[in-house]
């Protein structure tokens, strides 16, 4: 059984770390971590500045004395497009020569642009037609991300994608999604929606909206600094300075701003489905743990909302790991552990 990788997410706000390893008892947490980095390092999914973020990684490998080098990277925005095609029912092997061809009446993008892969997410229908997963990524997105990670001194052996990542946390979690679920994790700049149902991937969408949000409205109606503005979104302050009581205003403004964008994809899905409904919603990123965004969410959707825990059925030593810190940090930790599901040679 191949090893798992390091789980490597590298965010617009953070870079994050997870390593896991299986274990007589089960998975088990070995590494976790989270190391700012500077803003507009990456802008709507494109890296603008290679070498702080190649910084920031060295950093919390050092911190975090992690001696392993091959790590999994995940894409997302709009240099990444998932879609479920069908194909004419085939074997594997016709499949794998076919696949280029038809992702080219599916893809906006120039066939020698972008990587491929795909899944068979079931075998021949009535209709002598199969459902296949299909993904393509900017070759020039892979590059970047990759480059970032070897200037880092590692070796990305998986690329994937954000919205499978939550996917893989899920499973690991609940098992296979009996029910339709939809998960959505908020970052910085970008907010990645995945919604199953009966276990597959049925909806996938990346918004260009996310914690930033919050950051730069309390900035500029409270005129303060970036670091500052961050601190009231997380409901921290610097030393004994007590939080305008303007902040929780400008949150739930922001929330509501936010939740109605996540609803209209919601409500999209709800409209191209026969199944017609989504059961429960999963949030996870950093911006989650905001409580007046979770309410604004569960508020426009009329469902249960809950936080996604990455680390629910993994050992977690308590002797090794400060247990607030890893609760408090978890809603930040789920693509990074996501991609620490995957060992190197790893399918969609």
């Amino acid at each position: 059984m191949a090893k798992n990788c390091v789980g490597l997410d590298i965010g617009s706000s953070a870079i994050k770390i997870v390593q896991l390893k299986s274990s007589r008892g089960g998975l088990q947490l070995v590494n976790f971590g989270i190391e700012p980095v500077p803003p507009q390092s990456i802008v709507d999914g494109s890296i603008m500045n290679t070498s702080a973020l190649a910084d920031a990684i060295a950093s919390l490998v050092n911190q975090l004395k992690i001696r392993q080098k091959e790590v999994a990277i995940a894409i997302a925005g709009h240099s990444v497009i998932i879609k479920k095609i069908a194909v004419p029912s085939m074997t594997k092997e016709e499949l794998e020569e076919q696949i280029h061809w038809e992702a080219e009446h599916h893809i906006p993008f120039a066939k020698d642009d972008v990587e491929i892969d795909y899944q068979v997410l079931d075998g021949s229908g009535p209709s002598g037609q199969m459902d296949v997963l299909l993904v393509a990524a900017k070759k020039e997105t892979v590059t970047d991300y990759s480059d970032v990670a070897r200037d880092a001194q590692l070796n990305p052996v998986c690329v994937d994608v954000a919205a499978f990542t939550m996917q893989n946390v899920y499973e690991q979690a609940f098992g296979k999604a009996t029910e339709t679920v939809a998960l959505l994790n908020i970052g910085a700049s970008i907010s990645t929606i995945n919604v199953l149902s009966e276990g597959v991937s049925a909806f996938t969408r990346d918004v260009t909206i996310g914690g930033n949000t919050f950051t730069e409205e309390i900035q500029k109606q409270l005129n303060v600094g970036y670091e500052e503005a961050e601190a009231y979104k997380c409901g921290g302050t610097a030393g004994d300075e007590v939080i305008p009581q303007e902040v929780d205003q400008i949150l739930s403004q922001q929330a509501e701003v936010m939740a109605g964008e996540f609803q209209r994809s919601f409500d999209f899905y709800l409209a191209t489905t026969a199944s017609g409904q989504i059961d429960r919603i999963f949030l996870s990123g950093g911006s989650a743990r905001v409580p007046a965004l979770r309410q604004a969410i569960e508020a426009r959707a009329r469902i249960p909302v809950e936080m996604l825990d990455p680390f629910r059925g993994i050992m977690v030593d308590e002797q090794a790991f400060d247990l607030d810190y890893v609760r408090a940090q978890a809603p930040m930790a789920v693509v990074a552990t996501g991609l620490a599901l995957r060992a190197e040679g790893d399918s969609l």
